[in-house]
């Protein structure tokens, strides 16, 4: 984040710089059978290149809804989004996202084939240059041994690692995951962490990656955004870099997750929380 939004305040300045993804006052609705309904309202926040992005909140808060926003699947009805100064209005091979659901991979493809697809299927390569894309990216995941098997032979993290390998050889601008490790088991789900932050170190991809654990996101994120229970507002914004997977069970990040907790649930005391916070930096909105 590199100025502080109106309503928002800052506990230090941070220096301006160009964002990547700017969401600009953002208001989502979609219908049910009764009413309309808002899932988010008038929310705002900037995401900068390499950034790895946490929108964090209860279930029903919109942070999904907002992830499809970004990835154009849904019109804002309020607000903009803008990736480097351009409309969203539709989506593209700039912004792909990476589901819950890791069956998604076609069956009859093997690995390589599913990783290969989207790249000929839009036309970014050719097929020598989408195979060798491919295998790079299948290296980088661990699974080049596994180019030639088939998605049913493949555990659950490793189906993950394929559609990470799929979404990275595309070279997005940014990395979209909606809640990708949550049908994981815990100790599949934390080695996942582990290689997505890995890769991360590796390739410096920009990330927008979408959770309600709070622990999760503390080692996922170096800025989270805190969403209100539905309709989903800004609660706060926190930077969470000096936390990792070895900071798991330690006392300042079980503090950290209070917090947190408390910003996300104690509407009463937000305005005061920003008092009690040990977060390298945090913006409170009111």
């Amino acid at each position: 984040m590199n100025a502080p939004l109106q309503g928002h305040t800052v506990s230090k300045p941070i220096a301006a710089a160009q964002a990547l993804l700017s969401v600009d006052n953002v208001s989502l609705e979609y219908r049910t059978p009764q009413r309309v309904v808002r899932a988010t309202h008038q929310v705002s926040f900037e995401i900068d290149p390499a950034d790895r992005f946490v929108l964090l909140g209860p279930s029903g808060c919109g942070k999904s809804t907002l992830l499809k926003a970004v990835a154009g699947f849904i019109q804002p009805v309020e607000g903009e989004i803008r990736l480097q100064g351009q409309r969203v209005d539709a989506p593209g091979p700039d912004r792909i996202v990476v589901f819950q659901e890791f069956d998604q991979l076609p069956p009859w493809k093997t690995v390589k084939q599913n990783v290969m697809f989207p790249l000929l299927a839009s036309k970014t390569l050719k097929r020598k240059e989408a195979e060798e894309r491919a295998l790079h990216y299948l290296e980088k995941v661990g699974l080049a041994a596994f180019a030639d098997a088939y998605p049913h032979t493949l555990s659950g993290g490793m189906k993950a690692r394929v559609a990470i390998a799929r979404a990275l050889a595309m070279q997005p601008k940014i990395l979209l995951m909606d809640e990708p490790f949550a049908a994981l088991d815990a100790l599949t789900r934390r080695k996942m962490q582990e290689e997505l932050l890995l890769l991360w170190e590796e390739v410096r991809f920009t990330l927008l990656f979408v959770t309600h654990s709070i622990e999760e996101a503390l080692v996922v994120g170096n800025r989270i955004l805190l969403l209100s229970p539905h309709p989903g507002r800004v609660r706060a914004e926190v930077h969470s870099h000096q936390y990792d997977l070895h900071s798991l069970g330690g006392v300042a990040f079980q503090a950290s997750a209070r917090r947190i907790h408390r910003l996300l649930f104690d509407e009463g005391d937000v305005a005061n929380a920003s008092h009690e916070l040990d977060f390298a930096d945090i913006r409170i909105a009111y």
